[in-house]
């Protein structure tokens, strides 16, 4: 898919990206995605995540997952070229992003403030840890100390029975979470301008955006003597472990019915949703005395049959090649030399097919010559 089709969403919009590693290229990513024109600027030894495995015909295949569909130019923002080449590029675009920390724009007299005055329509989104204000904007962030610090890791820790220290970060939610976020509020910033034809600065933060994540917990924190929450935990079966989630009254009994337990309906323990979460360790240990005789793919398919929701626990690379994920086109191929790889789709689908990952990912410099050549 080309991201210059009339017909794209964000066709026609230029976005000049000062970002780098994963929270302000994915958000970037996700306007190339909707068509816009995004250009990435990097230094000589460019964007870091560009030597980060797993590697594709030389070349980073976990940077081209961040970078589809963008264009790269090289700048030395330490330069007085460099930089007024940069203005020039802003000069000609709608919206700017950068994820430096606070302060390091300004140096460079590329900071909203000093833009706005000669393009005051510009949307300028600022993506930083804690954000341009507060006593701790000027701190060093990346997503693992954002997660123990929003309370995220602890939150996870309080749902775990046989956990007595935090998980170790592996799954960096806190940039993806402000990707979205800034993704979102850009967009947002845009239909202003076109309404009300002014620009707007955007200033997202990681904390902040986790924080959001913690919806029943920011209120549990406030009303911690709230009745304990239901959780549906891993389920053992004769092969791995299902997670089977019984949420309300029909759903329990079709549950009881497909286990071949009728009698759970009428168990005093469990006949009203009120007597289950007095007696909930009792529901799935009831539940697991059937589900550990079988396996996963068996308890999958029983409960699904009877309208239960239910999964087995899979792999990521399972998820991607299901043939659910294959028949919505979740995935596409990016195509090089040594065979190519999947990156994911945007996770929404527009009626005439003109959102998705542009196939392709830039080398570093590889538009510096157009680029410059067309600021002439």
């Amino acid at each position: 898919m080309s991201n210059n089709m009339p017909t794209a969403p964000m066709a026609g919009i230029r976005v000049v990206d000062f970002t780098t590693v994963i929270a302000g290229p994915y958000c970037t990513r996700l306007l190339s995605d909707c068509g816009a024109e995004v250009i990435k600027i990097e230094s000589e030894a460019g964007d870091l995540i560009r030597a980060v495995p797993p590697i594709s015909d030389g070349a980073s295949s976990y940077f081209a997952h961040l970078n589809c569909g963008k264009k790269s130019a090289v700048l030395d923002l330490r330069s007085e070229d460099g930089l007024s080449a940069a203005r020039k590029l802003i000069a000609s675009a709608d919206v700017v992003v950068e994820n430096f920390r606070p302060g390091v724009m300004k140096r460079l007299g590329l900071d909203y403030a000093t833009l706005v005055a000669d393009h005051p329509d510009l949307i300028y989104c600022a993506i930083s840890g804690f954000g341009q204000t507060g006593p701790r904007a000027m701190e060093p962030a990346y997503a693992p100390m954002i997660h123990a610090g929003s309370g995220l890791d602890l939150a996870q820790l309080q749902y775990q029975d046989e956990l007595t220290r935090p998980e170790t970060c592996g799954v960096y939610t806190a940039d993806v979470m402000s990707a979205i976020f800034a993704f979102g509020a850009i967009q947002t910033a845009l239909l202003g301008k076109e309404r009300n034809g002014v620009g707007q600065f955007v200033d997202v933060a990681l904390m902040d955006s986790v924080i959001s994540l913690l919806v029943y917990e920011c209120q549990l924190a406030q009303f911690p003597d709230a009745p304990k929450r239901i959780l549906y935990p891993p389920t053992a079966a004769s092969d791995g472990f299902i997670i089977i989630t019984p949420i309300g009254q029909r759903i329990f009994e079709d549950m009881a019915d497909a286990m071949g337990h009728p009698e759970w309906k009428t168990d005093p323990r469990f006949i009203t949703a009120p007597n289950r979460r007095e007696h909930w360790d009792e529901v799935i240990a009831c539940m697991e005395s059937w589900t550990s005789t079988r396996t996963a793919h068996e308890c999958e398919n029983y409960m699904i049959a009877a309208g239960v929701p239910c999964s087995r626990y899979r792999t990521v690379g399972e998820a991607m090649t299901d043939a659910h994920s294959v028949a919505r086109g979740v995935m596409t191929k990016v195509e090089d030399a040594d065979g190519g790889f999947l990156v994911p789709n945007p996770p929404f689908k527009f009626g005439d097919g003109m959102v998705g990952v542009v196939p392709s990912a830039p080398g570093l410099g590889e538009h510096t010559d157009e680029l410059l050549a067309s600021l002439e």
